[in-house]
């Protein structure tokens, strides 16, 4: 097949070479020659021009008009002269000097004390470690006071913060130790020196306490607070309270939509009641829900909510349901100047026996622990600004509180009845009762310079109770003046003064088989000033003085109990860095 196709290739050359050599032979090509007459000159033919501006042939073509038109120039004297610019000098203000630590250390008269001490660890740009230690103590020696009344209040606070993009979150460790006596006695005159020495009025307060804040960004998890505190006392009183207060926070149709929860516990027992028979155990859950919308509308704030709470009384095992309404709103009638606020809350609060002795630590350790119904707290008011130095604040409010906890004063025995130091008219129990409260508020805001300023404000009370025959111990009147003044850059100054109206309670003598009998008394006012000035060595040193109780006065904050007198103190603080 091979040789077949090898003997066609050979073929079909030598026929395409004699087939070329017949085309030359027989085609051959003879010369002409070509003559040229002219050369080729191409040339440029005219065209049609079109008209920049056609004549228009039309009945509704009108002639332009012929537009004249000329200056008229006066000559004007001018008599300024330009200045060359200066550049104005800037002084630059100092950046203060923050630090991370500090230590506050002073002592006065009556042998008081007064000792502070903060430091912040920075672990990383996110994190950081706390410590805050406090102490504030006096030797007592109030005249005409024949029992022991010294004090003294220590707390130290450890604290861990984290903060990260969307997510924040700070941890707490607390303890206290606090020491006061009973030692007010109504006249000490009745007693002999070997009944006064037979009477121990010393009582303690221990707290421990563990919670944590948190805060979201970004989340329909607003933030929230949880703690959980134990509390007792030298009596073998005892107390532990837990709660958690989470918030969420929905936007729904482009309204805002906020709902906080409570959960709130709380159960103690006392060792014996006033009359030394058996002891009083308490305690109580209250749960509680409190939705709300936000309406936001120009110069209008509505806040539309309504609480329902649950309380469970674990000793009784009774539940009530309590429903409360939130509604708060305010309109700015003329911007910053004038604002116009009404609001109607109600709540139920928790009381507890950590929370009566910060308000008066010469409690008996035998109380009756049980929440308050605040049915509502209706208010009206207007506030705002005069000018950008002062501003006002003027309220009008009508409550009503269902088991409102009053301090009344606890019968006196005789020396031979008693037997537990605050058994001698020298301490205070709790009653409950329905109590309507019409006020009036009243605050100005002067901030007289960018150095002084001053703040004043004074609230009038109205009561009105069901059961018990007056508000005790609640007064009629409070005005408070606030004024600090920074006299230069080294030197400063203020002053604190506070008026309290009269204040009702009862004495009364008893005894374990004896009825008591009650007077009604009637605490006078008083009026305290407290001044202190200091002097800045530098950004890390500073000392200063103190001056409590200006006038003198030993007043009577409560029944039977005076206070001191005229108090001096001075000391120094010294902020650092490791």
């Amino acid at each position: 097949m091979n040789q077949n196709l090898l003997k066609s290739l050979l073929s079909l050359i030598v026929f395409a070479g004699a087939l070329s050599a017949y085309a030359q032979e027989e085609q051959d090509l003879d010369t002409e020659v070509v003559n040229i007459v002219k050369p080729y000159t191409p040339s440029i033919s005219d065209a049609f021009k079109i008209k920049a501006t056609p004549q228009l042939d039309d009945s509704v073509n009108v002639a332009k008009k012929q537009v004249t038109y000329g200056i008229f120039s006066v000559p004007v004297a001018s008599t300024f002269t330009p200045a060359k610019g200066k550049a104005a000098n800037v002084k630059k203000a100092r950046p203060v000097k923050l630090f991370d630590n500090y230590v506050t250390l002073a002592f006065g008269t009556y042998s008081s004390a007064l000792a502070e001490f903060y430091s912040n660890y920075q672990i990383d740009r996110n994190q950081n470690f706390g410590i805050y230690l406090d102490h504030n103590s006096s030797q007592g020696n109030i005249e005409d006071v024949e029992l022991e009344d010294k004090f003294y209040d220590t707390s130290l606070n450890l604290n861990y913060t984290s903060r990260d993009r969307d997510f924040t979150w700070r941890g707490d460790l607390d303890f206290q130790h606090q020491l006061y006596n009973w030692y007010g006695l109504e006249d000490p005159s009745l007693f002999s020196a070997e009944d006064l020495n037979n009477i121990e009025p010393r009582q303690q307060y221990y707290t421990a306490a563990v919670g944590a804040n948190f805060e979201m960004e970004d989340s329909f998890f607003d933030g929230g607070q949880v703690k959980l505190r134990y509390f007792g006392d030298a009596t073998s009183s005892t107390e532990l309270r837990a709660f958690a207060t989470p918030q969420l926070e929905l936007p729904i149709a482009g309204e805002l939509i906020q709902t906080k929860l409570v959960i709130d516990y709380v159960q103690g027992e006392f060792d014996r009641n006033y009359f030394n028979s058996q002891g009083i155990n308490y305690g109580f859950l209250n749960a509680g829900l409190n939705p709300s919308l936000v309406i936001l509308r120009d110069d209008l704030t509505v806040n539309l909510g309504i609480a329902a709470f649950v309380s469970y009384d674990i000793e009784l095992q009774n539940t009530n349901f309590n429903l409360y309404p939130r509604i708060t709103g305010s309109y700015r009638v003329a911007g910053e100047y004038f604002i116009a606020y009404a609001g109607l809350e109600g709540e139920l609060r928790q009381n507890s026996y950590y929370d009566v002795v910060q308000e008066n630590p010469f409690v008996s350790p035998i109380l009756l622990i049980q929440p308050t119904d605040q049915a509502y707290d209706a208010y009206v008011g207007i506030k705002g600004k005069v000018s950008n130095e002062v501003s006002y604040n003027l309220r009008g409010s009508y409550t009503s509180e269902n088991d409102r906890r009053l301090f009344k004063n606890n019968p006196r025995f005789t020396p031979a009845d008693a037997s537990e130091g605050y058994q001698y008219g020298n301490s205070f129990g709790l009653v409950y009762d329905d109590l309507k409260t019409t006020s009036i508020f009243g605050e100005l805001n002067v901030d007289v310079n960018a150095n002084f300023k001053v703040r004043i404000n004074g609230t009038y009370y109205s009561y009105s109770t069901d059961q018990q025959e007056e508000a005790w111990n609640l007064p009629d009147l409070e005005a408070a003046l606030f004024a600090d003044y920074q006299i230069s850059e080294h030197w400063f100054a203020g002053a604190n003064l506070f008026f309290v109206g009269e204040r009702p309670d009862q004495r009364s003598t008893s005894s374990p088989t004896v009825t008591p009998f009650p007077v009604d008394v009637t605490l006078d006012s008083y009026f305290d000033i407290n001044a202190h000035a200091g002097y800045r060595f530098n950004d890390q040193l500073s000392a200063f003085a103190r001056v409590n109780n200006v006038l003198g006065n030993n007043y009577q904050r409560w029944v039977n109990f005076p206070v001191q007198g005229i108090q001096a103190m001075a000391g120094a603080t010294y902020k650092f860095d490791f």
